[in-house]
């Protein structure tokens, strides 16, 4: 596969001419408050200097926008196993991804504290993986609104 040749800015150009405005700018901006012979001139010093600082920011997202990660390096950021890897590293990868894939399948997860001597004491939780659901009022819910729209019709004016 071929890839487009890039030019000489990369693939960031707009980043790139943003921070060389923002450099310009507050470059202007600075030397026009060291030099120019006005009362304000701490202002423009220090907004000088703010505004090349913020240009930094725009330095920052070109120099990332222009890193290159071969493909080699992206397969196992995309869940793709190399074939290459034997050993205790696979054993390991491919254990961890069946128990994700049974955790993903069943909905939930079980959690098995260890008990005593030949299994007794021990306890199997289920954790759903759904938010409980309402339940209606019981009747000790339903007294009390009756006992509080009666105190309201008790104590209503005349």
């Amino acid at each position: 596969m071929e890839e487009a040749a890039l030019g000489g800015l990369g693939r960031c150009s707009c980043a790139f001419w943003l921070a060389v405005v923002f450099d310009v700018c507050g470059l202007v901006v600075l030397l026009a408050g060291v030099f120019a012979d006005i009362f304000f001139y701490d202002f423009l010093i220090y907004a000088g200097a703010i505004i090349i600082f913020l240009s930094l920011i725009w330095w920052v997202f070109w120099y990332t926008g222009n890193i290159e990660v071969p493909p080699e390096e992206l397969e196992d950021d995309v869940g793709l196993l190399k074939n290459k890897e034997k050993g205790f590293a696979g054993v390991l990868r491919r254990f961890s991804s069946r128990i994700r894939s049974s955790v993903r399948r069943t909905g939930g997860s079980t959690f098995e504290p260890r008990g005593r001597q030949g299994g007794q004491g021990s306890v199997t939780v289920n954790l759903p993986m759904t938010p409980p659901q309402p339940q209606p009022p019981s009747s000790h819910q339903e007294h009390l609104n009756t006992v509080s729209a009666a105190v309201a019709t008790e104590t209503s004016p005349i």
